[in-house]
């Protein structure tokens, strides 16, 4: 199974939000990809929304934070989702940015342990099985809940460390990775997973048009914050990652840190460029174990954007 996707922008006005769902079905993406960023839109509420105002395309909620949530709760809302719209839903669950727990009071002492039975949890739950034995942070025991969907929706993890990504490897159906989702992280990341068969959706910033380069030049805003620590486990595998490390040494901030990349990095590290370039762009991360490559539209308007990346489907 190979997909291509698109996310709907966190930021995308209400009233634009259900026109541009249809707008992507419409187009022929086979994923739509919705956000729960603190201070924007809850990602079940987006989920619900554009379910009901599409007929096919599969929608994914990456992530919920699993902080922010109980475990029979979050359980309840996917397995209504997934009732309710059998086999288009994709559950993304991860820790959640770390400042932004912090601020809502739900970052735990340890988001390993809190993320390892929380999944467990949630799945078994999604299966119609009674919750598992309390732990540290999940204290479900014996909850059932009798409103199961007839097809389970897949669980992944929305991890980027390397310990995170072997606890998904236990415990869940696969991973989300996050923008840069380059091929050689890809398939660092599945490696670490060391589970069979994993859903591997990535997502990376996006932008189409006859000149490449001015398409990559669209996208450089949104590779401003690529060289903070946390994003490292997605530039280490990468062949030119101590020439990285050292471009962001030298520069002053992280907009001229984006403004002065390489183009050649640039196109790692997106999918930016011609209709031709990104189409190889995206086989290059099905070829390392992509299953769904998730397009973040990069221009000013996304809606309009939309059928320029449309450009890049498979006819």
């Amino acid at each position: 199974m190979t997909r291509v996707g698109v996310m709907l922008p966190r930021d995308l006005p209400a009233d634009r939000v259900l026109s541009y769902a249809r707008r992507a079905e419409q187009l022929g993406f086979e994923e739509l990809w919705v956000v729960e960023d603190l201070g924007f839109r809850g990602g079940v509420a987006q989920a619900g929304a554009v379910l009901a105002a599409t007929s096919h395309i599969v929608v994914g909620i990456g992530i919920l934070p699993a902080g922010a949530r109980n475990a029979a709760f979050a359980a309840m809302e996917l397995a209504t989702l997934a009732q309710l719209f059998p086999e288009r839903l994709i559950a993304g669950i991860g820790h959640g940015m770390p400042d932004w727990m912090r601020q809502v009071g739900a970052r735990p002492a340890s988001p390993l342990t809190l993320l390892r039975e929380y999944t467990v949890a949630v799945r078994a739950l999604l299966r119609g099985e009674p919750g598992p034995a309390a732990g540290r942070y999940v204290q479900v025991e014996g909850v059932v809940i009798g409103e199961t969907p007839s097809v389970v929706p897949p669980v992944v993890l929305g991890v980027r460390g390397p310990k995170s990504i072997a606890i998904a490897g236990e415990v869940s159906d696969g991973l989300l990775l996050a923008e840069p989702s380059a091929p050689p992280y890809i398939a660092d990341a599945i490696e670490r997973f060391a589970a069979p068969s994993p859903i591997v959706i990535t997502y990376d910033a996006a932008a189409v048009g006859p000149d490449g380069r001015a398409a990559r030049d669209l996208v450089r805003p949104g590779l401003a914050w690529i060289g903070e620590p946390d994003w490292a486990p997605h530039l280490a595998p990468l062949p030119f990652a101590a020439e990285l490390a050292q471009h962001r040494a030298a520069a002053a901030s992280g907009p001229e840190f984006a403004a002065t990349l390489p183009d050649a990095w640039v196109r790692e590290l997106s999918l930016a460029g011609t209709p031709d370039e990104v189409r190889a762009q995206i086989a290059a991360r099905h070829a390392a174990g992509a299953t769904s490559v998730v397009l973040i539209p990069a221009e000013p308007d996304p809606l309009d954007a939309l059928t320029r990346l449309a450009g890049v489907l498979q006819r």
